[in-house]
């Protein structure tokens, strides 16, 4: 009988697996890339900061008033308990704004984008890794977006509409040209496969035909 090996289910060798090991064997990298750091966490700081700020504020105040007059002297301790308790979850803004600035290097660390000759790859996640596939067929729109921070940082956003979902490739650096590649990749390749064979030039032999457009 083998034995046991206690520590193949805590292995982290996953975690580890970069974009190149997604790849099958014929697949071929065009682009790879992921946010620009300083962005992603610059961008995490200021995203929902004036919703947190407001949030933290009015509940700020309130709590305040409620000491200051000295309110909770003449409270019994289990209202006590529950006024705590509701002000710890009406500040769920606040603690979601934290966390994400908290875990923002680890989830930096795990985020790599690609675009290959078959496919759009996103590697993710903050303790696990998740790895979502958009397929170039199914992509409708793609649009950049550069704002304030952005534009200052020398970054932006690529939104990628495609069927039943979209997804956005955060803080990318040189964003416009990697805006343009991926919308001539997604246009060669949604025109080898949907142009009939018979409408092809000589030297394509159809969809198979490796992907060698110049990068």
């Amino acid at each position: 009988m083998a034995k046991f090996d206690d520590h193949y289910f805590s292995d982290n060798s996953m975690n580890n697996n970069s974009i190149e090991d997604l790849l099958t064997g014929d697949e071929q990298l065009l682009w790879k890339g992921k946010p620009k750091k300083s962005a992603y966490i610059m961008n995490a700081i200021f995203k929902m900061l004036p919703i947190a700020i407001l949030w933290l504020i009015f509940d700020g105040t309130f709590i305040g008033c409620m000491i200051g007059f000295n309110v909770f002297e003449e409270l019994p301790f289990y209202f006590i308990i529950i006024f705590v308790v509701f002000f710890l979850v009406h500040l769920t803004p606040f603690w979601i704004w934290l966390a994400n600035i908290i875990t923002a290097n680890k989830r930096h660390k795990n985020i790599e984008y690609a675009f290959t000759n078959k496919r759009i790859i996103i590697r993710s996640g903050l303790i696990g890794i998740d790895v979502k596939n958009i397929y170039y067929a199914d992509v409708e729109n793609i649009n950049l977006k550069v704002g304030v921070i952005d534009k200052w940082l020398k970054v932006g956003d690529i939104y990628i509409t495609s069927k039943n979902q979209a997804d956005v490739l955060w803080d990318i650096e040189s964003p416009y040209d990697a805006t343009k590649k991926l919308q001539e990749i997604t246009n060669d390749i949604k025109s080898d496969i949907y142009y009939p064979n018979a409408l092809r030039p000589e030297n394509n032999d159809g969809y198979n035909t490796k992907y060698t457009k110049n990068q």
